[in-house]
């Protein structure tokens, strides 16, 4: 049965909606149940399962990560150590110390076991340098869930995500090691692409991925792209060198 809210007229139309569609949503309930942050936890679990991205011993980026559900996700599958710091079954002591992830992201994120974070915007130049020193060298894989702030004008707002979807593929290049994966968030549209052809030369494979835990009649699709081809040559450098 759908739950009506009784306070609605004590808030905006858009907030009504946004509580409405919160309430009536199962993941928002799983989530919750499971200790999950947020419901797009079970997201990143269904890319997972089908794909096999995460592996104990990787070491990983997050971009946009509040509130941290990716990364209570990814920590259960690369083997991070549990509250306790007890290591998790099935992982060797080697992927356990090797293991590790750097989330990023303008807002503040509540402190998650073996995960460390940096409240800061990833496209500033300094980053890279920062994020290799706290991984411990280049990463395995690059997962973005951000959104950019919608306008309500639905061109304006897709060329937005797909600028942002822009500089988190030049920052998976700067960061990625060789065979490395990129996850990033897109909305379905005409202007995506140029970034999908850019992505086929820099990725072995590339695909899009749309969750069951999307809500129903988003326009929201995930691209997947693998095994990540290396470094493009710097201007002037000799590819023979």
């Amino acid at each position: 049965m759908a739950v009506r809210l009784r306070t609605a007229n004590k808030r905006t139309t858009s907030q009504q909606k946004w509580l409405e569609r919160q309430l009536n949503d199962p993941y928002v309930a799983k989530a919750k149940a499971a200790g999950y942050k947020s419901r797009a936890a079970f997201k990143l679990l269904e890319i997972d399962e089908k794909y096999h991205l995460l592996k104990p011993g990787m070491r990983l980026v997050d971009l946009g990560a509040a509130p941290g559900g990716w990364c209570q996700v990814a920590a259960e599958r690369i083997g991070l150590a549990d509250p306790s710091g007890r290591r998790r079954a099935g992982i060797s002591a080697e992927a356990a110390a090797r293991a590790h992830i750097v989330a990023i992201d303008l807002l503040e994120i509540d402190p998650l076991p073996g995960v460390d974070f940096l409240q800061m915007d990833f496209t500033l130049p300094e980053v890279d340098a920062i994020l290799k020193e706290r991984l411990g060298g280049e990463a395995d894989g690059v997962m973005s869930d951000m959104a950019a702030n919608t306008t309500g004008h639905k061109k304006t707002d897709h060329l937005k995500i797909i600028g942002l979807a822009e500089m988190a593929v030049a920052f998976a290049e700067d960061v990625l090691a060789p065979g490395g994966f990129f996850l990033c968030k897109l909305f379905q549209g005409g202007e995506s692409g140029e970034l999908i052809t850019d992505l086929k030369r820099k990725f072995a494979t590339v695909r899009h991925v749309k969750p069951a835990s999307s809500r129903a009649g988003s326009s929201e699709v995930y691209v997947l792209a693998t095994g990540f081809r290396g470094h493009s040559p710097a201007a002037g450098e000799d590819e023979g060198e």
